[in-house]
């Protein structure tokens, strides 16, 4: 049970949430062993914590639970500067400075700044889900993976022709467990600016080491030509753009690359795996998505059950930096302590009935979002992305229908679809 709940290729038929059941009546924090998988070497081993109570405690106290000293994601990193380089990311920070560089991004992202991007998210929602009507049918994977990327090169100052290199880099580094996603390249070199096209000259020409191991996706050798960019960019950002704000805020050269990272990764993906898994969700429960067109009022309790359903991101990491005990099991220091959402969102104590999609269930305290001091500082733009997608498919799409079997991402980090056929 233990390497199924590791194994990438567990989750490419779906989340195993009978077996997080299990283990949350059992042994709530459990040990899962890394064997090595697809070229990647054998990894120590870490405890997986599965109740929402336990979640919520060890992503609260840093100072137990850290994020800086092993980094966020269940794999070490390669190397000591490979682990030195991501420390730069506010992901895998701790307080005081993961404060201190929260603080510089979220001066981008204040309430008001994200009203005003609220009418413009809108309009392009409506553009997209209208070619959807028009055409009849569609993979709406691609559909929902343009808003993100579009508000993202809105937001960050990205030429409009460059924006789909956006899409691609998260797709090297999300989806580097899946073979169809670990060198995907969709954006044409022809149509790029004279900037992404000196930038691409970057990209390393094997996804390989000599030894045959693979390169760590979130390294800045794999990722040499999205760093490229990204100084190119920074040198005459868009005033009120966030690199312009990022510039203007006092990080270093590697807090700044890694923001870059941060902003066209993870500000991607968690609406590119929540929309296309929230709306797959409800044409799995008809019963629900008629409650929803009868009741647009349920629109808010909605999205926030689709995110605790299908929450975009199952795991997250943390390094226990003392000996500790947590739910009866002995933790020692330097031992990883991987945190999983999914199981969370499904406990039993904590949500009655919690294998039952409500789109009016309230309350939700769900924990797709995080929880503590690295409580997703996107979160309300995300959801004003879900809205906006979900009432013009609402509007706009009554007849809509699965046209055919949806494709899951291999992946045992990132909670995806690759393809969702649907017609009209």
């Amino acid at each position: 049970m233990a390497t199924e709940v590791f194994s990438p290729q567990t989750y490419a038929t779906g989340v195993p949430y009978d077996l997080f059941r299990r283990l949350r009546l059992t042994s709530p924090v459990c040990w899962i062993e890394e064997p090595a998988l697809a070229g990647w070497p054998a990894g120590p081993g870490y405890w997986a914590v599965l109740r929402h109570a336990d979640v919520k405690h060890v992503l609260r106290t840093p100072d137990v639970f850290s994020s800086y000293a092993g980094a966020t994601q269940i794999r070490d990193p390669d190397t000591e500067a490979d682990l030195a380089f991501v420390r730069a990311m506010m992901l895998n920070q701790d307080p005081p400075e993961h404060s201190r560089i929260r603080k510089v991004v979220a001066a981008a992202f204040t309430p008001r700044a994200v009203r005003e991007l609220e009418a413009v998210i809108d309009a392009r929602a409506a553009e997209l889900v209208g070619r959807v009507a028009e055409a009849g049918e569609a993979d709406f994977v691609d559909v929902a993976a343009d808003l993100p990327v579009w508000t993202l090169a809105h937001v960050m100052g990205v030429p409009d022709e460059d924006r789909r290199l956006l899409f691609d880099w998260s797709s090297r580094v999300i989806g580097y467990q899946d073979a169809e996603y670990a060198e995907l390249t969709t954006a044409d070199p022809g149509t790029l600016t004279p900037m992404a096209r000196a930038a691409l000259a970057h990209r390393p020409a094997m996804r390989a080491r000599p030894d045959g191991r693979p390169v760590n996706p979130r390294s800045r050798e794999a990722l040499a030509d999205m760093f490229a960019y990204a100084h190119a960019l920074a040198d005459d950002p868009r005033p009120g753009t966030v690199l312009a704000h990022l510039r203007e805020g006092g990080l270093t050269r590697e807090e700044f690359e890694n923001m870059f990272f941060l902003f066209a990764v993870a500000g991607n993906e968690t609406l590119r795996n929540g929309i296309p898994g929230g709306l797959h969700t409800l044409l799995c429960h008809p019963d629900q998505f008629a409650r929803l067109r009868a009741d647009r009022g349920l629109l808010p309790t909605a999205v926030e059950e689709m995110l605790r359903y299908w929450p975009p991101v199952m795991d997250f990491r943390r390094t226990a930096v003392r000996d500790t005990e947590l739910a009866g099991q002995r933790i020692r220091a330097g031992e990883k302590v991987v945190v999983y959402h999914v199981s969370a969102n499904r406990d039993e104590t904590v949500f009655d009935d919690p294998d039952r999609f409500d789109v009016g269930r309230t309350p939700n305290d769900h924990v797709s979002f995080g929880f503590g001091p690295h409580f997703c500082l996107g979160s309300h733009l995300a959801r004003v992305q879900m809205r906006a997608v979900l009432r013009h498919v609402l509007d706009r799409l009554p007849g809509l229908a699965p046209a055919g079997e949806p494709v899951r991402l291999v992946s045992n980090f990132q909670n995806g679809l690759k393809h969702l056929p649907v017609r009209v």
